[in-house]
């Protein structure tokens, strides 16, 4: 195989033109291009009144190819390419009696419960919400009937925090051995679009991920795999730092020896829980702030100039980030174009703020998370789950901000920057259900973020023209941004540092930020486990596994 980068065509090019754009730039005759598909199809709009075209990298099989790559050696666009294929690293003996526990089915959990049930493993699965068909039904009563379910909502349930998202599948992580390749194709294989394999900024979008979650679930029961839902654990069974299983809410208890925690941010009991038993964890960075909606339209315009509203590009999303002069970091986060925000929480009396998009992006209003970062060190050092106190406390006061009865605290970013509270609206329409109350949103946060975030809203406004427009919304607030804590592993084994048999993963444990890492992550410690319990029937029997 042969991989040729920086390939170029208009928006608006044939299929056929692909083909044929391979061919002259490699130099080949028809019948010498055996085949090929679309690794990754990207394009650049920093300057948007420029032209703007896909930029492709292609991965092709040709006649000659030892030929072909000789003519280019010199191009450093045309090279041999890489193998993206996953390959397992073992397959459980026939035989084998303990199960591994995988603890949450958030992406995570999925993942490494899919490669378990791949290399004959047979996982137990502990999901303390509900399926996605009636988890669907509960998160859909927060946001119409103001009626919360704490162990099902946006947060708990199949599929994790990321179900109720914008479905983004990109990522900023290193993934040398393409584990994201695999994440991608079991949601194609799943039913997700083949496009989310090659498009530079994929996403699958709330509707069309509950699917595709579902088929990934029963793919794992057809493997052997078992998942329990409703099922929550409360208590580890721990015998001289080595996990021995664990204790559910129902009062049973479950034995393993190797128990993969993927826990989403919001686990705060657990978080508690497993501070109680001694494993070992620690504070990490996260962010706090508001969600920001703007009419689409403003942004395609901002940002893709007179390519504003083509079909080839869809609705436009952006990045920002700006350095406030009393130290903080504001910047963008978990941006939804053609979107809507959403009620987060999963908890009484707390309000929590998220953004939500559908596959077809068409919603009237963008929005992201307009948030400041917290320094563990320099914001409540030596306590680890002092993260987590503070996001309850903002929570509870936003609760009461919105009225108590789960509105959400709002106002016109004009009237923010000027310092009045807001009393009507203007042109920017609020999406957050189960609705808005208009105020004053400088109380909701602390007096270092309002004031970061004042600042940093006209130098956006510099960056994308309108952004600071007055009658923008806020919606506050944006608190679980990413876990508070990190359950800190062994980079080598992927195992607790304190606790063995114990796998942290995916975004609760502080390993990963969206679908796509916690998906990889989960792969990672499903491989970490598969190789110990190798390990162990190998120095059981005497015998290589």
């Amino acid at each position: 195989m042969i991989r040729l980068t920086e390939l170029q065509l208009p928006l608006d090019h044939p299929e056929s033109a692909l083909r044929a754009a391979i061919l002259t730039r490699l130099k080949l005759g028809d019948d010498d291009l055996l085949n090929f598909q679309v690794f990754k199809r990207s394009y650049d709009a920093r300057k948007k009144n420029s032209e703007i075209k896909f930029v492709y990298i292609i991965d092709l099989e040709a006649r000659d190819e030892a030929n072909v790559l000789s003519r280019f050696a010199d191009d450093q666009h045309v090279r041999p390419a890489p193998d993206t294929a996953y390959h397992m690293v073992g397959q459980a003996p026939s035989g084998l009696t303990e199960r591994p526990i995988v603890i949450g089915l958030g992406p995570c959990g999925l993942f490494a419960a899919l490669l378990l049930a791949q290399m004959g493993f047979r996982p137990l699965v502990l999901e303390r919400g509900k399926d996605v068909r009636r988890r669907t039904k509960d998160t859909w009563a927060l946001w119409r009937k103001k009626q919360l379910s704490p162990e099902s909502n946006v947060q708990f349930g199949e599929g994790g925090a990321g179900l109720f998202s914008d479905g983004k599948l990109y990522s900023q992580i290193k993934d040398p051995k393409f584990y994201g390749r695999k994440v991608m194709s079991e949601f194609v294989k799943a039913g997700a679009p083949e496009e989310i394999l090659y498009v530079s900024k994929p996403h699958i979008g709330t509707f069309r991920l509950t699917g595709v979650v579902s088929r990934m679930r029963e793919e794992i029961i057809a493997l052997g795999g078992e998942i329990r839902f409703e099922h929550k654990v409360t208590d580890l069974l721990l015998e001289d730092g080595q996990i021995k299983g664990v204790a559910l809410a129902n009062g049973k208890q479950l034995m393993s020896r190797h128990v993969v925690l993927a826990l989403g941010h919001s686990a705060r009991e657990t978080f508690r829980m497993l501070h109680q038993r001694g494993v070992f964890l620690e504070a990490k960075p996260f962010a706090i702030g508001f969600r920001i909606e703007h009419p689409q339209t403003l942004i395609d315009q901002a940002r893709l100039g007179k390519y504003a509203g083509h079909p080839a590009l869809g609705a436009a999303d952006y990045k920002l980030v700006y350095h406030a002069s009393n130290g903080r970091a504001v910047y963008s986060f978990c941006m939804c174009p053609g979107g809507t925000v959403v009620a987060a929480t999963s908890e009484p009396g707390r309000v929590v703020t998220n953004g939500m998009s559908q596959y077809s992006r068409n919603e009237r209003n963008a929005n992201a998370g307009i948030v400041v970062s917290i320094n563990p060190e320099q914001d409540y050092p030596g306590d680890p789950l002092a993260g987590v106190e503070l996001q309850e406390q903002l929570e509870a006061n936003a609760y009461v901000l919105g009225g108590s009865d789960y509105c959400a605290p709002a106002q016109l970013v004009g009237d923010f920057i000027a310092g009045r509270p807001s009393s009507e609206l203007g042109e920017v329409e609020p999406s957050y259900k189960p609705g808005i109350r208009l105020g004053d949103l400088a109380p909701s946060l602390p007096g270092y973020a309002i004031d970061a975030i004042r600042e940093a809203l006209p130098a956006f406004g510099r960056q994308i023209r309108g952004f600071d427009r007055a009658d923008a919304l806020l919606t506050g607030i944006e608190t679980r941004t990413s876990s508070p804590v990190r359950i800190t592993r062994d980079p080598e084994t992927l195992q607790s540092l304190n606790t063995r048999g114990l796998y942290p993963a995916g975004e609760g444990a502080g390993y990963a930020g969206g679908i796509l890492s916690a998906g990889v992550d989960g792969i990672k410690v499903a491989e970490a486990v598969a190789k110990a319990m190798l390990a162990e029937a190998q120095s059981a029997t005497g015998n290589q596994v």
